[in-house]
């Protein structure tokens, strides 16, 4: 299959792609928070197409994309008081927030699960595609199973040229991770996946948010999730990722104590000039929108240096920096040493 390259500012090029994805192709689409492989989102053999090309497991649910409130009603059996308030408050933007499903979405999008997952994007070229699809798209991140999503075009094209119809290119995403991922479907709503929308403010619109077990640890065996991003995992380079967890004098000393020719590091701006192994840096020490921005670009980084070890500083899990430490712990297995 040849993949076309389409350009998200050719109005010609959004309507190619509205054209592939209601003919039940495949088109990888820029979002805000990262690029999403998309199909139509109620035709169900059109989104095994995103399975298949992804090596994705069938058990793991897609998020539905909208580019109008009114798109909402028929995916859901009801907007309540507090998916309102979200959407109110939140969107378009990257918050994704989970409903018992309508009648119209194929047990592919929602895994066979209850409930369905919806967003409402904000970047502009990911509502074009959708109004030029004229219908809601299914869009997990244009990655291959199990690798770093895809922050811009040539990212996605790295590992779906050959297996998809078209990539549009809208340029680099703006926030970097996946959106956050809440479901209202339990009481009290629970966070399922953080991202650009934090825990702090979720809880000034809705009050009392729990935050799911699996958001720091591995699902338990046999459990199904019940969201994208939960499973063991995920977002991973070539390379055994290590996180280490301890000061920055500490994690300097024991990244420097293997210098093998076969370990690298993944450190905060400015580490790098005291490391003695390859470095890459994914922002600030304390800019947790700037380590989210650049983490996926970071952990695809690594794979060009070669390296068959990498340690990782452990970020913050706060505000964004809970988004950045979750894709990171799933890079890593959850394989994390404390160092002193």
């Amino acid at each position: 299959m040849e993949t076309r390259r389409l350009q998200a500012g050719n109005p010609a090029d959004v309507i190619c792609a509205g054209e592939i994805l209601r003919a039940g192709g495949l088109v990888g689409i820029p979002t805000e928070t990262v690029y999403g492989l998309a199909a139509d989102a109620l035709n169900g053999s059109a989104v095994a197409g995103i399975f298949r090309a992804k090596g994705r497991p069938m058990d793991n649910p897609l998020i539905v994309h909208i580019s109008d409130l009114e798109q909402w009603r028929p995916l859901v059996q009801e907007i309540p008081e507090n998916a309102k308030k979200l959407a109110e408050a939140f969107w378009p933007g990257p918050l994704t927030i989970i409903l018992p499903k309508g009648d119209c979405i194929p047990d592919e999008v929602s895994a066979g699960l209850p409930t369905v997952a919806v967003r409402f994007p904000a970047h502009p070229a990911a509502r074009a595609v959708i109004d030029a699809a004229g219908t809601p798209l299914a869009a997990p991140s244009g990655n291959l199973s199990g690798r770093p999503s895809p922050t811009t075009a040539p990212a996605m094209l790295a590992d779906m040229d050959g297996r998809i119809d078209a990539v549009l290119d809208g340029g680099p995403c703006r926030v970097g991770v996946e959106s956050t991922v809440i479901s209202l479907a339990t009481q009290p709503p629970r966070l399922l996946r953080p991202g650009g929308i934090t825990l702090e403010q979720l809880r000034e619109v809705l009050g009392e948010v729990e935050m799911d077990e699996a958001v720091l640890n591995p699902l338990k065996a046999g459990e199904h999730p019940a969201s994208p991003g939960m499973k063991y995992k995920h977002y991973s380079p070539k390379a055994n990722v290590i996180i280490l967890d301890g000061t920055y004098d500490a994690y300097c000393r024991y990244v420097n104590s293997h210098q093998d020719g076969k370990t690298a590091a993944l450190c905060y701006d400015g580490d790098e000039a005291h490391l003695e192994v390859p470095a890459v840096c994914y922002g600030g020490n304390e800019d947790y929108s700037q380590q989210a921005k650049e983490i996926f670009e970071a952990l695809r980084k690594l794979d060009e240096l070669g390296a068959e070890t990498v340690y990782a500083r452990c970020p913050e899990p706060e505000g964004v920096g809970l988004a950045v430490y979750n894709r990171l712990i799933r890079a890593a297995g959850f394989e994390v040493l404390h160092v002193e």
